[in-house]
């Protein structure tokens, strides 16, 4: 295998893990609901969307050629992730969860 294809690989591979770590480690440690909506649907994305990109570049470099699998789990986690997160913020919205006195903005309170 190539050296840089490697070492491509890798570097995706620990931005992917290292964002997807951060996402968990937001879930568990972030105060309300929506900062803790906020934190893993931004980093897991981006750390899976890594991971993914590393599998196209590691099963392109084996000569199995590049493979619709990943470009589908790719645009449909893309598409998902942030409409799902949308939802949500609106049902807790006009659940009126409470909040702890850090977060910024009370648009139902207008």
């Amino acid at each position: 295998m190539n050296p840089y294809a490697e070492f491509a690989i890798c570097l995706l591979l620990i931005i992917g893990g290292a964002f997807t770590l951060i996402g968990a480690i937001g879930l568990a440690r972030l105060p309300d609901f929506f900062t803790r909506l906020h934190g893993p649907t931004k980093a897991t994305t981006v750390g899976v969307g890594a991971i993914v990109v590393s599998s196209v570049i590691y099963f392109s470099t084996l000569g199995q050629g590049i493979g619709i699998e990943e470009f589908l789990i790719t645009a449909f986690l893309f598409m998902t992730a942030p409409v799902s997160a949308n939802f949500l913020a609106k049902a807790a919205m006009h659940l009126k969860v409470n909040t702890t006195e850090n977060t910024r903005g009370h648009p139902w309170d207008q």
